[in-house]
């Protein structure tokens, strides 16, 4: 008789089919954020106002997110429900080549946000109270 180990639950069901759900919305994020991206460089170079300069970092920093947080959806889709509830399977479906890419798209990703945060989005200056 083989162990097969823990058995997927209705929650783990669920939160499979949210990250599916989420994951499809991938290649459209993917182009939003190349959208906002070419709309902050755009301002840049356009010399923009500081505000607007920040108000388009804002926007790309946004859909850096929205697209980060899908790539970890596809990730987890890909590597199935009975990964939320079994740790040694999540485990070994993470060594496979299609979720490996998802990852390293994800992570890509969250490294370009956080990068972004450090240095791409603008600071406006606080106006003194009572001007």
């Amino acid at each position: 008789m083989w162990l097969t180990g823990p058995k997927v639950d209705d929650d783990a069901r669920r939160r499979h089919s949210e990250d599916e759900q989420a994951a499809r919305r991938l290649p459209q994020l993917l182009h939003e954020v190349a959208a906002a991206e070419q709309a902050l460089i755009t301002a840049q170079e356009n010399g923009a106002s500081t505000e607007e300069v920040r108000r388009c970092g804002m926007e790309l920093d946004a859909a850096l997110t929205d697209a980060m947080r899908a790539a970890y959806a596809k990730e987890r889709a890909l590597i199935g429900p009975r990964g939320y509830v079994d740790r040694i399977y999540r485990r070994k479906r993470l060594a496979k080549r299609d979720v490996r890419d998802a990852t390293e798209l994800a992570e890509r990703l969250l490294t370009e946000r956080e990068t972004h945060r450090l240095h791409g989005i603008a600071r406006v200056p606080p106006t003194p109270a009572g001007v």
